[in-house]
């Protein structure tokens, strides 16, 4: 007889091939009657090898519910040594699941002598009504290589779970969501023209993936965005807006500015962030330009110009006017964000920042300019207006009076606070839930929703064998999606964190009712401590338990 064991989880787990699960089983879940929800089935088969696997979903919740398999790739670098904590669950290289990639239910793998896992998910649309709801899978499995023979031995398995539908509706998504969009990733890793028809049908698919994962804002290359360049060299070119220069006189064509944003409506984003008006870490330089210059398309701005160039400044002088005239009628300059350099710092990057910013501010007035920055000088001094300050650097921006509340992590938080690494469980992700709520944070970034070159930009890498950017960030830190078929595979840490997302949608319906403070009061009582950003729970436990404890609050408020 065949032996196969098979183990239904929740969303916090992280399978190991080489281990059985330590944690708890669980058999029920509850969910508002909008909400995603996600468990896992770890499963092994005790001979090596691989046979045929057929998957049976019997539930009145059938047609919301798809399964996916989990896929180990390799984390080269889990941590940084100078920036590393206890609260990580890799020490060493290794392999680790985390893209979750489609499968066929009738004609799968199921593989032996290792533990690997299944990614369950329910996806309600609001319509469901209240109730329990059974989900039976049944699991059958030969010994042959395929079911085309009566020969062999077969077995069948059948796990269970309960689905607690809420008489409730999570309210819409408050938060503004940001992970950087890197259009030349996708056109470089498929291998298409930029803003061919297949490149738009790529990026339209990975938009609606994010999108799904609550992301409502994107970063809108006008001009090809000055991030994670080498100095000296550029990225391929994706700017938006065309551009004609005669003489000292340009022109522009929105175009293809037009196109993505309808394209970006129309699968749900809200809010658009346009391109860096400067050069990365300090505004030093200006952004890679390209313009059509006597029918030839020529560079006319990059490194080579200093950002305090009469030149860029003339060329921003025309632009600027037009692009405001644009988004006005357009409709959308009140969904429009500016950035002038992301991370400045140190006290030369300060006077350029200054000199860059005072210069184009008179032509963006009404607009709001935000940047990701560490440094609460730059906001007491009234450099930045919209400071987007680090997860770990948060605390003093926290005390000020500022008109929206961002923060932001990367590489660089991966010691104390929340962060979404490979290498680290997956309550540490979802734990920010809590944090933002306390602090009525009302945006978060992150860079790299689909970052697939090495570190400055130097070649392509393939996700699903480097995950580091090639030795450069923590294994993770570059992506959130996988390149896959005509469009991108979620990893689980996206939706962990959209899981986080939806635990802050709960608070607020349940602070609608009985008040914010009363929800941090519930929080941190459950907690057993003072929720902060470098303060949490160290356990997945916690997470669902904090909000099981919501739900049921929730359950008997809309009695």
């Amino acid at each position: 007889m065949i032996k196969a064991e098979f183990i239904q989880l929740s969303s916090l787990e992280k399978v190991f091939m080489s281990k059985r699960p330590e944690c708890g089983a669980i058999k029920s879940i509850s969910a508002l009657k909008n909400e995603r929800v996600s468990y896992q089935i770890a499963y092994f088969r005790d001979v090596a090898g691989k046979v045929p696997l057929k998957i049976r979903i019997s539930s009145p919740l059938k047609k919301y519910i798809t399964v996916r398999r989990v896929l180990n790739v390799p984390v080269s670098l889990p941590y940084r040594s100078d920036n590393y904590d206890d609260d990580y669950i890799m020490k060493e290289p290794g392999l680790a699941p985390d893209a979750l990639i489609p499968i066929n239910p009738e004609k799968t793998d199921l593989f032996g002598g290792r533990w690997e896992s299944l990614w369950v998910t329910v996806d309600l649309d609001g319509t469901v009504s209240a109730g329990e709801y059974n989900i039976d899978i049944t699991f059958e499995y030969s010994d042959r290589f395929d079911f085309s023979t009566e020969m062999g031995e077969r077995d069948k398995q059948v796990v269970s779970m309960t689905v607690n539908v809420i008489d409730a509706l999570l309210p819409p998504q408050k938060i503004k969501l940001t992970q950087w969009f890197h259009c030349d990733c996708i056109a470089s890793y498929f291998n298409v023209k930029i803003f061919s028809e297949e490149h738009w049908a790529y990026m339209e698919n990975f938009i609606k993936v994010a999108v799904k994962n609550g992301i409502n804002m994107i970063l809108t290359p006008i001009f090809t965005p000055p991030l994670d360049t080498e100095i000296g060299s550029e990225r391929p070119t994706v700017q938006l807006v065309r551009v004609m220069k005669d003489e000292e006189n340009y022109s522009f064509d929105f175009t293809l500015l037009d196109r993505w944003v309808e394209m970006c409506q129309s699968c749900g984003i809200k809010y658009f962030e346009m391109a860096h008006l400067f050069t990365q870490w300090g505004a030093k330089a200006t952004p890679k330009i390209v313009a059509q210059v006597d029918g030839e398309e020529k560079r006319i701005f990059g490194w080579d110009v200093p950002s305090t160039s009469e030149m860029y400044k003339s060329f921003l002088s025309q632009f600027l006017p037009a692009l405001d005239a644009y988004l006005k009628k357009k409709g959308i300059a009140d969904v429009v964000y500016f950035h002038i350099s992301d991370e400045p710092h140190g006290d030369e990057a300060k006077k350029n920042y200054i000199k860059a910013k005072s210069f184009v501010e008179e032509y963006l007035s009404g607009y709001k300019i935000m940047d990701a920055l560490s440094d609460v000088v730059f906001y007491d001094e009234g450099i930045v207006k919209l400071p987007v300050p680090a997860s770990n650097h948060i605390a003093p921006f926290l005390q000020k009076d500022l008109p929206e509340r961002w923060t932001y992590y990367c590489m660089g938080e991966g010691k104390g606070v929340s962060n979404r690494f490979i290498a680290m469980p997956s309550y540490r992700n979802r734990v920010i839930a809590e944090q933002m709520f306390k602090y009525n944070i009302d945006g978060f970034l992150q860079w790299g929703y689909n970052f697939y070159y090495s570190q400055l930009s130097r070649a392509l890498i393939n996700p699903y064998v480097i995950t580091d950017a090639d030795g450069a960030f923590q294994s993770g830190d570059a992506f959130s999606v996988y390149p896959y078929g005509d469009g991108a595979a979620e990893s689980l840490r996206i939706i962990v964190f959209a899981d986080a997302l939806q635990d802050m949608r709960a608070m607020e319906l349940l602070a609608s009712r009985i008040s914010h403070d009363k929800v941090v009061e519930l929080i941190e009582k459950e907690a057993g401590m003072s929720i902060e950003f470098d303060q949490y729970p160290k356990s997945s436990e916690y997470i669902l338990r904090r909000r099981e404890i919501i739900n049921r609050k929730i359950r008997e408020i809309c009695k």
